[in-house]
């Protein structure tokens, strides 16, 4: 896994000033260094120039990049951050058409089969990806993304050409680049973060390659293209067939993405989602007489102040226990302390390049840099639940019924601690409800189905394009600042691709909540972990933590320098801090209630005080 950037310009002449822009393309990479702290290179021709750092996990000897081939007086060049995981049966595909190959990594499959068959050669590609390909031949830069968004991309426009990063920090330290947010950028941030609008970057004048799309940029300017998108069609197989055919996806894109050439490990939760892949991993190495390495999280004390609500009904380590004592795994432990977490909350908005997940993604961060510490590869259960339909507003009336994103209902929270003026300045509750309407529209329809069944598809369609991407976000900013690859079987899309099509009522079989991923799941794991009750990813309920967050503000609000100040209103957060928490009433998912709201309100100032945020 590594880091991309670079520059395009059709008028440009680079090489006339070599030494001025290899310097900016070493600085996109130490500004990445993070995402690939093994090796680094550089790329430059008069039009383009590339550059990349790297996780080595293929071909450790010889999958340097850029890389570079030549052809009948031309070049073409690519760097790549990701992990193909069919490389091995595309390479023999294209060893049978004559091409050689002179490394034996994924990387160079992608350019070969990119010379061989232009770029619709991604259509080939079952992976995790985002990269760019330089063509000589036609000058021009090519811009690819998954199909899931798994990996990011990042691009600005900037004069005749492009420039772009795997994380928007690359694209600000280059020259003329600042870091602006405009109108539309604080309804982003204030209207539904920790989400983000999909192809915006929040950053005025920074996008993003929308996943399943790519940028092909030239003399005629940037042009996008989709190619891969959902599509609706009539479900035909019975219950059985549905059931054996998810097994065999889930089973073969588990094997398939433990491709790798240092140990993979796995994220073990007790949930039945991690502990699928955990079961199917670990049965793998035990048939090559290896032992699977696997991570479980919590906090400090957590089972002391832990309270059960219906959002996260019971705690995860006795399941955890149960399923590393049924795989037989070698399992760690890991535990973080408040202070830890408070730290790390403004080392997540470092990750992200934006205000993110609070302490959701604080810890995550802080466990990911535990694991980096002995792997580089781990495997884990993200994406299950908006896929088969495991959250809670898949099942609750009031949720199916809502005009709006239904794991943020509550707008309250968004406005109520806001400057007036503010509030009355920024249409955020209208911009929300307007990025919502877009994607209902967008959603795939199937001719004749049933008012009931159509809904499912649009609750559907908006956790795979807004809450799951959240949640990829989280998952690649938060292990790849740590050096650490994290993979997501469940996102393979040809999983993804099946399950869009099957009812309501075979996905939860029989009224069980995710009956058809547990149906898939029945040869590797015992019932009671099986059929578990939903608990999410665990959060902390000390109190001396809120307590924290709470002096931490205090201070914030008490000191009128502080930018976030702009936006908030002293007085209203006071008042907020002396009521109780709710921290069974969410004001974004599951996780985030309360002392979440503090802790995203501590980060936007931070964001907008380390980045030199100027509001325009």
């Amino acid at each position: 896994m590594c880091g991309i950037a670079g520059f395009f310009d059709t008028k440009a002449d680079y090489v006339s000033a070599k030494e001025k822009w290899e310097a900016v393309l070493k600085q996109m990479n130490r500004r990445q260094k993070h995402r690939g702290p093994d090796e680094d290179g550089i790329y430059l021709c008069r039009n383009c120039g590339l550059a990349h750092v790297r996780l080595s996990i293929i071909d450790l000897a010889g999958g340097q990049q850029p890389m570079v081939k030549s052809a009948g007086g031309h070049e073409w060049a690519i760097v790549y951050n990701g992990e193909i995981y069919n490389m091995r049966q595309l390479r023999k595909e294209l060893e049978e058409e004559g091409v050689e190959f002179s490394t034996n990594s994924d990387t160079e499959v992608i350019l070969a089969g990119y010379m061989e068959h232009g770029a619709d050669f991604v259509r080939k590609l079952n992976g995790i990806f985002a990269f760019a390909i330089w063509d000589g031949r036609k000058h021009k830069l090519y811009l690819f993304r998954d199909r899931l968004g798994v990996k990011p991309c990042f691009y600005a426009k900037r004069g005749q050409g492009i420039l772009f990063s795997s994380e928007i920090k690359g694209i600000l330290c280059y020259p003329g680049m600042e870091a602006r947010a405009d109108k539309e950028g604080l309804c982003e941030i204030l209207g539904l973060g920790p989400a983000k609008t999909y192809g915006k970057g929040v950053f005025r004048g920074v996008s993003e390659v929308i996943p399943g799309h790519f940028l092909e940029c030239g003399e005629d300017g940037i042009k996008e293209h989709c190619y891969w998108k959902l599509e609706s069609r009539p479900h035909e197989e019975s219950w059985e067939e549905t059931a054996e055919k998810m097994q065999f996806l889930v089973e073969d894109a588990v094997k398939l993405q433990m491709l790798s050439d240092v140990p993979v490990c796995t994220f073990l939760s007790g949930g039945v989602d991690s502990s699928l892949v955990t079961a199917i991993c670990g049965r793998e190495l035990q048939r090559q007489g290896k032992t699977l390495d696997t991570y479980s999280f919590d906090f400090k004390d957590n089972h002391i102040h832990f309270q059960a609500n219906s959002f996260q009904p019971s705690q995860d380590r006795p399941w955890v226990d149960k399923v590393k004592e049924h795989v037989g795994t070698a399992h760690h432990y890991l535990e973080c302390r408040n202070e830890e977490l408070y730290d790390r909350l403004f080392e997540a908005v470092d990750a992200r390049d934006l205000p993110c997940m609070a302490d959701v993604e604080s810890s995550m961060l802080y466990f990911c840099q535990k694991v980096a510490k002995r792997h580089k590869v781990t495997l884990t259960g993200e994406c299950a639940d908006e896929i088969f339909g495991g959250y809670p507003w898949f099942h609750k009336k009031e949720c199916f019924e809502a005009d709006t994103f239904p794991w943020s209902m509550d707008f309250g929270p968004r406005t109520m601690l806001l400057r007036d003026e503010v509030a009355e300045e920024l249409p955020l509750e209208a911009y929300a409800r307007e990025a919502y309407y877009r994607t209902i529209e967008e959603t795939p329809v199937l001719e004749g189905e049933k008012p009931e069944e159509k809904r499912r598809r649009e609750i559907s369609y908006l956790n795979l394009k807004w809450f799951m991407q959240t949640l990829l976000d989280r998952m690649d900013r938060t292990s790849m600042h740590s050096g650490l690859e994290a993979r997501v079987p469940f996102a393979d899309h040809r999983i993804v691709e099946y399950a869009w099509n099957v009812p309501w009522d075979m996905k939860c079989h029989e009224g069980v909540v995710k009956g058809l991923l547990r149906a898939a799941g029945k040869d590797y794991l015992p019932h009671g972990v099986l059929y578990r009750k939903k608990s999410p990813y665990p959060k902390t309920y000390d109190p001396a933590y809120e307590q924290l967050l709470r002096g931490k503000m205090r201070e914030i609000v008490e000191d009128g320098s502080e930018p976030v100040n702009v936006l908030v209103d002293g007085k209203k957060v006071r008042e907020f801090m002396e009521r109780p928490s709710d921290y069974a009433r969410p004001f974004y998912g599951q996780l985030m209630a309360g002392p979440q709201l503090l802790a995203y309100l501590l980060q936007v100032n931070y964001w907008l005080k380390e980045y030199e945020v100027r509001l325009v």
